[in-house]
């Protein structure tokens, strides 16, 4: 249960990431992100924080993989205290995608972000 719990918030995760890189790239989605304040393109500023967010992920799943044993034995114990970040991350992003003010955000990213922190509390709590 571990192993798939690790894996599906990685693809989360992924997809998470791919979109965010392609609104850095400039693609027309602002409604679907930072509570839908922009209805196309991000200008700049909301750029530079979706590309941080995807930093952050990438470093999350990560952490996951190895919490969940799947970079090695010793990566495993040495994540312990960083995977409650992907945790607390998750209940955090769960939190703003429900308080959205974008109902496209909450259609399409609060069901990920649930589906994240139900996966990192499996992994974590194994």
């Amino acid at each position: 249960m571990t192993v798939i719990a690790a894996w599906s918030f990685t693809v989360l995760a992924a997809l998470v990431v791919a979109f965010q890189l392609a609104l850095v790239a400039g693609a027309p989605w602002g409604r679907f992100t930072q509570g839908g304040a922009h209805a196309g393109r991000l200008p700049p500023p909301a750029r530079a924080a979706a590309a941080a967010s995807a930093v952050v992920l990438a470093g999350l799943a990560l952490l996951i993989l190895a919490r969940a044993g799947l970079l090695g034995d010793a990566s495993r114990a040495a994540s312990m205290p960083w995977a409650w970040a992907a945790v607390v991350v998750s209940v955090l992003t769960t939190l703003a995608n429900a308080a959205s003010r974008s109902r496209y955000e909450r259609a399409v990213f609060l069901p990920i972000a649930l589906g994240m922190t139900a996966a990192s509390l499996i992994v974590l709590l194994a």
